[in-house]
């Protein structure tokens, strides 16, 4: 296999430099041969070759499109092709090169005999072996007078700093959004990139992204489980992943963006029409289905939590007082149940379509999710609703082909009429009746669970809660036991807020008493941990799993299914979907609370002892 040096230079983009090495790198060591690279405008480390490299390489790639000084690359034979061909056919590069070689060795024929005398012949040379200009390919030497106008590369200025932005969302929007985007921060800052960050949280959007800010990008990283408006990054590099993966290796997803970032290429919009470029169908969106539901949870999320806390707070009035028309009591639970849920499903089911089909999805989307509350389907016919509308929107949408003239009614007439028409009648004829069925079989069966069965679902709950901290999982549970608040069953809920507060309370605990386990940055962040889980916020115990994952996940999940197992064996009960102590302490919120509190710390203080086990001494 070959020894091969790959150099880069960009006039407009030092990100594009990195970009193209690594490229290289990945695909010819994928490829068998031994790679070294070099950028002459970005300075970082990883990117600078010696003498031996140059000595010792078999060829050279250049991906350049200024000039540059090739007298140190003296007697090697060297392969030019452009920064975007290094990028986007990279293997095709490499091929080339490597067939180029082979041919300058071995002579384009018999009579010609390529050696050490002959390549120091320089350009000449090539014009005898008959190169192409489709070849791209020189011979330098340090008499060739190709080159003597380049300037000395020492001698250039260092360009600007290689700037990203990012954007950053969780389903809840509490605290990977924010933890994603400060791990992200620290390692840009920390491998001398400059870096803007807008974090989409519960609370809105934050340090948005200004138009010149995105102008002078090198680099987009979308770290998102939700749908963002991708509109303003059209035709910028752009790489996306998800805030859990940032959390957990930002320096790593970085060197992947500048590896696999892909131009950004969006349906048009403009105020009246839409011009679609998809050109892979809609059988691609498919590998979104979990983002999808991610992004219905995330908007219904505030309206669950608002209408949940109304209606804990009717309770401190007496658990009957909201039957007494006209009170206070009364109207807090008219604003919770009465709206509050009555919009939670529909919007799940309208937001769930429009992270499928953008805008022209909302519409089917809500009217499909008001038949699936009205008809008794519940959180899944909201979900089921939302995936129809948003699909067959997505499908109108790229299909139903307009005169120009016309194509101004297709995303306000055709296409939310169309959807609307097959989601609707899905829904009353198909669907809509047996997930009714199936939804108020689940609520008798978890009403009649017995103690045997009662004491596994509050494990498995538990044990789910603590896996990823917050991730799929963790959400997936917490979806679950929210879309049975409206129909009146409690239990779930209770187990779950319990044992997501369990994780992060004795991670704080444990960094207190076994302050030999922990660093001291660990023991730190364990006040911090403490606070998060009194919030109900299991992200907080997210930076000890990053750590040490085999022991701490291990620990936390086996106090979360305690305390899951527990709450449910008391018939603890929780009417909030959200809120961590502050719920607790509003009157009749929850079912039970003195066995409740039990449960919290009784699974405290098995995660604190599982990682007493577990935890190695450091210090």
């Amino acid at each position: 296999m070959l020894k091969i040096v790959a150099i880069a230079d960009c006039s407009r983009s030092s990100a594009h430099e990195i970009m193209a090495v690594n490229a290289i790198k990945k695909i010819a060591e994928d490829m068998g041969h031994t790679v070294k690279v070099k950028t002459l405008s970005y300075k970082g480390s990883g990117f600078a070759i010696t003498e031996e490299d140059i000595k010792d390489a078999d060829i050279i790639i250049t991906a350049i499109d200024t000039n540059i000084d090739m007298k140190s690359y003296n007697n090697k034979i060297i392969y030019s092709t452009t920064i975007s061909s290094a990028i986007m056919d990279t293997k095709g590069v490499i091929n080339s090169a490597v067939d180029l070689l082979n041919k300058l060795s071995q002579g384009r024929n018999t009579n010609v005999s390529m050696d050490k005398q002959q390549l120091s012949q320089g350009p000449d040379f090539l014009d005898s072996t008959e190169s192409t200009e489709k070849e791209k390919v020189s011979v330098i030497t340090a008499k060739s007078k190709k080159y003597e106008h380049y300037e000395d590369a020492e001698e250039d200025s260092e360009k600007e700093k290689i700037h990203i932005v990012a954007v950053t969302s969780c389903p809840t929007g509490i605290a990977h959004t924010f933890m994603a985007a400060e791990s992200l921060k620290q390692a840009a800052e920390k491998m001398g990139y400059d870096i803007n960050i807008e974090t989409q949280g519960s609370v809105g959007t934050k340090n948005i992204l200004s138009d010149e800010e995105i102008e002078r990008a090198d680099l987009v990283i979308i770290a998102a489980d939700t749908a963002v408006d991708m509109k303003r990054f059209v035709d910028k590099l752009v790489f996306t992943t998800s805030a859990n993966k940032v959390i957990n290796s930002p320096d790593k997803i970085i060197e992947e963006a500048f590896l696999s970032a892909k131009q950004y290429i969006q349906p048009i919009y403009t105020e009246y029409a839409e011009i679609s470029k998809r050109k892979k169908g809609i059988k691609k969106d498919v590998t979104g289905f979990y983002k999808h539901l991610l992004t219905g949870v995330s908007f219904m999320l505030p309206i669950v939590v608002a209408g949940g806390l109304c209606i804990a707070l009717s309770f401190i009035f007496g658990i009957n007082a909201f039957k007494e028309e006209g009170s206070i009591a009364n109207v807090l639970m008219e604003i919770g149940s009465g709206a509050a849920f009555k919009l939670m499903i529909p919007v799940l089911s309208g937001y769930i379509a429009f992270s499928i089909s953008d805008r022209p999805g909302i519409a089917p989307g809500l009217i499909g999710g008001m038949l699936a509350d009205s008809l008794g389907a519940g959180f899944i016919g909201g979900i089921a609703s939302g995936f129809i509308a948003g699909y067959s929107s997505l499908f109108f949408k790229e299909k139903v082909k307009l005169p120009e003239t016309l194509e101004g009614i297709k995303p306000v007439l055709v296409i939310p009429l169309m959807a609307t028409l097959i989601t609707g009648f899905l829904m009353i004829y198909v669907i809509g009746k047996p997930v009714g069925i199936i939804m108020e079989g689940l609520t008798e069966w978890l009403n009649g669970l017995t103690t045997t069965n009662a004491i596994f679902l509050g494990m498995i709950l538990g044990f789910m809660m603590a896996f990823d901290m917050g991730g799929p999982v963790n959400k997936s549970a917490y979806t679950f036991s929210v879309g049975l608040l409206a129909s009146g069953s409690f239990v779930p809920m209770a187990a779950v807020m319990a044992a997501g507060m369990t994780p992060p309370l004795g991670l704080s605990i444990a960094t207190l008493i076994y302050k030999n386990k922990f660093t001291k940055e660990e023991t730190a962040a364990g006040k911090a941990a403490g606070v998060l889980g009194l919030c109900f916020i299991t992200e907080g115990a997210i930076p000890f799993a990053a750590k040490d994952p085999f022991r701490v996940i291990p620990s936390i999940m086996i106090g979360s299914a305690v305390t899951g197992a527990l709450s449910v064996y008391f018939g603890c009960g929780l009417r909030s979907p959200h809120g961590g102590i502050f719920a607790i302490a509003i009157p009749q919120a929850v079912i039970n609370l003195p066995q409740y509190l039990m449960a919290i710390v009784a699974g405290v203080i098995v995660t604190t002892l599982a990682l007493y086990v577990t935890k190695r001494n450091i210090r």
